[in-house]
């Protein structure tokens, strides 16, 4: 019996699928991923405006089509589409509204090229995954994403401009659809498959429409904007690098591939291939390249999606040439701004209520990584105190955080770089349990 066959896969990571069939794919993956939450919440911390905020998540979505196709194409060569991380909302949010987003661009750049070199040619990535990034440490991280992310999100249930009271309502309607949808898509059936893979937008539209009735919609800067318009180098003016802010941003990137490595493990589980040192240097490579070309763009750091495993799961189709299309229609889809107004002029507490329900997601699936691991009295300290120190950075007062270095501070507003650390450090220096 063939390693496909126990795997219930009907197409290979290397077998090509006809160009029709690689569309239909890779909008599948490309529906389920979501790509335009993350710039969104981070273009409402950054206070951006109608146009701006359509004009980063457009770059976000040229960004993610690109490490896409670099990734599945030459980096790692695995069925792995890539999307903007949650990981540095925090981080970024507050680089740039103290530096502005030149600084916060431009410091993007230096850790994206650490990234690309650990990977090739140092080729030294594998290692520092084998020996620090242990299942216990990459699920911690991953419930630290979830945990450090809710707070932003239920913040702006309430807390978009107009009453409070609608906005709440709004952002509740929304996340209950979505949790409906969900659950109801979880069974099996072709349609539950589509009302699984369009959860998301079906959610926002009903959030939508409850916004509508409390006069809360304004869709006028799609009327102005083009339907067609090509990405440029640095749409945010003259990039410049602040060094508190590069360094801060190098543990953030360091952060993003312990997030990314989870998801090429769940690749590996769900297609068969054996992910090797050649492959993670690769894949580290791979998504290096993406984010530097991400920040040249305007777009955020890119990172694995593990929804796509599960898609891959589903259809029992690994083919990375369906991947690729499914890049090449993220790339499309962020050449058209008035389709990226339309995604602008939702109202913030629609997104954020879908976004609570996703930070909720995040943490269980990071649950689901350590639920092989025993949960003795140490591994619960290096779980459980990591997510303490968290929320210990996300709720530091205001005039205590700004006393502290440049450096420091950014790392306590990103509050996961502080739980990631943590995890990292625990799981070294506590002693292990006896065998």
């Amino acid at each position: 019996m063939s390693r496909n066959t126990e795997l219930h896969l009907t197409v290979g990571v290397d077998e090509p699928v006809s160009p029709l069939k690689a569309f239909a794919l890779g909008l599948q993956h490309v529906l389920a991923m979501d790509v335009y939450i993350a710039p969104f919440v981070m273009a409402g911390l950054l206070s951006l405006s109608v146009p701006e905020t359509a004009t980063f998540i457009q770059m976000t979505f040229v960004a993610a089509g690109l490490a896409t196709l670099i990734q599945a194409g030459f980096g790692i060569r695995l069925p792995v589409m890539q999307g903007p991380s949650y990981v540095p909302i925090g981080a970024l949010a507050a680089i740039g509204n103290s530096l502005g987003l030149g600084a916060m661009f431009g410091s993007l750049l230096p850790g994206a090229l650490v990234m690309t070199l650990l990977g090739k040619p140092l080729r030294v990535f594998s290692k520092i995954v084998r020996f620090f990034i242990p299942p216990l440490v990459g699920g911690t991280v991953i419930v630290i994403v979830g945990i450090a992310l809710m707070p932003v999100a239920l913040k702006g249930c309430y807390g978009y401009f107009g009453d409070p009271a609608h906005n709440a309502v709004v952002a509740l309607v929304s996340a209950a659809v979505l949790v409906v949808l969900t659950v109801a898509g979880s069974r099996p059936g072709r349609f539950n498959q589509v009302v699984r893979m369009g959860s998301v937008v079906f959610s926002m539209a009903a959030g939508t429409l409850t916004a509508a009735a409390f006069g809360m919609v304004n869709f006028d800067s799609v009327a102005a904007a083009p339907w067609l318009a090509l990405p440029v180098i640095f749409p945010y003016g003259t990039p410049h690098i602040d060094v508190s802010a590069a360094l801060t941003l190098v543990f953030i990137y360091l952060v993003v591939l312990v997030e990314t490595t989870g998801t090429w493990f769940a690749v590996e589980a769900v297609t068969g291939s054996r992910l090797d040192d050649e492959r993670i240097n690769g894949g580290t490579f791979g998504e290096g390249v993406g984010c530097f070309l991400g920040a040249m763009l305007g777009g955020t750091p890119v990172t694995g999606y593990s929804t796509n495993a599960g898609i891959i799961a589903i259809t029992g189709v690994a083919s990375r040439w369906a991947i690729m299309a499914g890049g090449g229609i993220l790339l499309v889809l962020g050449m058209v701004p008035k389709l990226m107004n339309v995604i602008a002029s939702i109202p913030g507490p629609v997104i954020s209520g879908v976004f609570a329900v996703i930070c909720v997601v995040i943490a269980m699936n990071g649950f689901r990584v350590v639920r092989t691991v025993t949960l003795s009295e140490r591994n619960m300290l290096v779980m459980g105190l990591p997510i303490l120190l968290t929320l210990a950075a996300v709720f530091m007062p205001a005039e205590l955080r700004d006393r502290l270095p440049a450096l420091v501070r950014y790392l306590v507003e990103s509050g996961i770089a502080v739980g990631a650390v943590s995890a990292v450090v625990l799981n070294l220096i506590l002693p292990k349990d006896a065998e």
